[in-house]
């Protein structure tokens, strides 16, 4: 699909030359192929002439949102009407010659296109090939359209998630998709592992209610065991007012509720039998609860945080995102990157944990619909005229002003 790049793979780029074709779109899908971009891999954007719908999920700038310029980054963008014939004869051919394939269609879609598992497998055997759906490949829902939203719904997670008012609350980020995208890129970063020895890649299955499911780890299994209604985990811990903002107070052993209690000078609460441990305190949160939320509304939150980090407890400010984004440790440990994006100016993005140097700030921002179809076609060994024919044809598109 592209020249060999000569450059040798390294702790910074270790997927430099692998080759991947990305016809996600939404967060999901286009996050682990962005995450593949991020370590050095030559990912193409495929997308169709209307483009991918989270261009226009939000407020747009140019061709747009915040979900498309983050999700995108690194990438390059091919525009292909899988409608024509030969849009789909073009998507064939690259898929012969990648290492990775990433699809978000609705289960049976790829298949019907031609570009499923089975029949690009035949010539191209090494293929690594990852399926992103709402309720995955198979079983009765498979068919089921599916959303972020519906994933934490039917996950369990909208159901611990209850606010003062009672109601079950969905995470107020797309957390879904996010935590789908680590998980796929997890599962094609091992498959490419062993295909260095196994010869071979394989079909892999990755859908965003197992991938929520999965987040709640332990909570499966307290439902069942605690008969339904769990007790809290570790009590008094939580979001507390403050005189000027808020703040939240976790706990992970009994002796720093002693601490707690010490460091707002309320040492009756540490003696009180009913708030001996985390069991009895869970039993009577509510008028634990009731009682600290008085005290914290007294002082403002940096008096508080002074004296809870005296005592060596878990606490922080509750910050907004812009408030991060300016936060001291943030910007000393240079916790987010900024990339300017035509149309919209600089996109700041949290950095990827783990990346080995600054690689990140170097990544293209994301690009436009059919931005680079000329350059991935003719690096494809595809003809000029050839693809000026599609162009034509409308099989392939190019953005404006960004010509062969």
């Amino acid at each position: 699909m592209v020249k060999e790049n000569k450059l040798s793979p390294t702790h910074e780029a270790p997927y430099r030359g692998l080759r991947v074709l990305d016809f996600g779109q939404g967060i999901a899908s286009p996050y682990c192929a962005m995450l593949l971009a991020v370590y050095g891999a030559d990912v193409i954007k495929v997308e169709p002439p209307e483009g991918d719908w989270s261009r226009f999920l939000g407020t747009t700038y140019g061709s747009h949102t915040t979900l498309s310029a983050v999700y995108n980054r690194g990438k390059r963008s091919l525009c292909l009407d899988m409608k024509h014939k030969d849009g789909i004869a073009i998507a064939q051919r690259l898929a012969k010659d990648c290492d990775v394939l990433i699809e978000g269609f609705r289960p049976g879609v790829a298949a019907r296109l031609g570009i499923g598992y089975e029949e690009l497998a035949r010539d191209n055997p090494g293929l690594v090939y990852l399926s992103v759906s709402a309720f995955g490949q198979s079983g009765p829902y498979s068919k089921r359209p599916g959303s972020d939203s519906v994933a934490q719904a039917f996950s369990g997670l909208v159901s611990i998630n209850v606010g003062n008012d009672g109601t079950p609350h969905r995470v107020g980020t797309t957390i879904s998709d996010v935590v789908t995208g680590v998980y796929a890129f997890q599962a094609i970063a091992t498959t490419l592992f062993a295909r260095a020895t196994v010869g071979t890649g394989r079909w892999i299955d990755v859908n965003l209610c197992a991938s929520t499911s999965a987040l709640l780890g332990h909570k499966v299994a307290e439902h069942i065991l605690e008969g339904g209604a769990p007790r809290a985990l570790n009590v008094p811990a939580g979001s507390y007012q403050t005189s000027d903002g808020w703040m939240m107070v976790t706990l992970v052993n009994e002796p720093q509720y002693k601490r707690l209690c010490a460091a707002i000078e309320r040492d009756d609460l540490a003696s009180d039998p009913r708030f001996v441990d985390f069991a009895s305190r869970a039993d009577s949160a509510d008028t634990l609860i009731s009682q600290l939320r008085e005290v914290f509304l007294t002082q403002p939150t940096d008096i508080w945080l002074s004296r809870l980090h005296a005592a060596d407890l878990i606490a922080e400010r509750i910050l907004n995102p812009g408030e991060w984004l300016r936060n001291a440790h943030v910007e000393a440990t240079r916790a987010a990157v900024c990339q300017d994006t035509p149309g919209m100016g600089p996109v700041y993005t949290p950095r990827t944990p783990g990346i080995a140097s600054l690689s990140e700030d170097h990544l293209r921002p994301s690009p436009d619909i059919g931005q680079d179809s000329y350059e991935v076609l003719l690096q494809a060994g595809f003809e000029q005229s050839a693809i000026d024919d599609w162009v034509k044809a409308g099989a392939v598109r190019q953005a404006k002003g960004a010509g062969a």
